[in-house]
């Protein structure tokens, strides 16, 4: 049996003296697709930044597919997992095309270029995000919610078997929210990804997650089955806001009470 793509046993993150993470266990498979949810500040990100590398967890431990974060070369965590964080700032101009092209640069050598086959993998990415006819576009001149679609299309190319993403459909309207959801679900359980996303809409949790991590302000963390985790006693724990769980046209949906 494979080990898990990411897993964490009795961890422990601080930022300064505040303690936002305390004794979290879980693990991550391929084709399980995890909600990471919680109040403004309760970690979610730091989590995501611990997982990913680029902070330290002060103690417990944390692993990529069977090792520990920290043990993993660049090039090859690039290959392992990826990462989309909750903000990006385009420096200089370049093609949509050659944006999502990037993604490909973990699986090149130093001195190799793009051909071919990058630029169709990109071009299907694009594609998938509703971007085609785009590939000529300066990312300077693109909405927000263009330009997050166009980072999204990079992660897909990157088609590492880990896939954290820190609210990937906070800039999106309606119509791309549900695009870029199902398509992380169908990476899931067609291609066997793993794929864990934070959200604040507690009804997209519930309709696309298979399974679910709450983070409270008290530092603890309730996870499992996603049916098991979004319950009202819970999410009033976590929110600090009472909250009624509705039934309508066949989904569940969560509305302050």
């Amino acid at each position: 049996m494979s080990a898990p793509l990411l897993e964490a046993q009795d961890l422990l993150l601080q930022v300064d003296a505040r303690t936002l993470v305390r004794g979290m266990r879980f693990a991550l498979n391929a084709g399980e697709v995890w909600c990471l949810l919680g109040p403004n500040g309760a970690g979610k990100s730091t989590f995501l930044h611990a997982a990913v590398g680029l902070r330290a967890a002060q103690g417990g431990a944390l692993r990529l597919g069977g090792k520990s974060v920290a043990e993993w070369p660049a090039d090859a965590a690039a290959r392992q997992r990826c990462f989309l964080p909750q903000s990006f700032h385009d420096a200089f101009s370049a093609s949509v095309l050659e944006s999502v092209m990037l993604g490909r640069h973990p699986y090149l050598s130093r001195w190799q270029w793009e051909g071919e086959e990058e630029q169709a993998l990109a071009l299907s990415a694009l594609r998938a995000m509703d971007l085609a006819g785009f590939e000529q576009r300066d990312v300077l001149t693109l909405s927000g919610g263009e330009r997050q679609r166009v980072a999204l299309a990079a992660l897909f190319v990157q088609d590492a078997p880990l896939l954290l993403l820190d609210e990937p459909v906070s800039h999106l309207d309606l119509h791309h929210q549900m695009l870029v959801l199902e398509h992380l679900v169908e990476l899931a359980r067609v291609r066997g990804k793993g794929v864990l996303f934070t959200v604040h809409d507690l009804g997209l949790a519930a309709r696309f997650a298979s399974h679910a991590l709450l983070l409270t302000p008290q530092a603890t963390v309730l996870q499992g089955p996603i049916d098991s985790v979004l319950t009202e006693p819970a999410l009033e724990t976590a929110f600090g806001h009472r909250v009624a769980r509705v039934e309508a046209a066949g989904r569940t949906l969560f509305v302050p009470a």
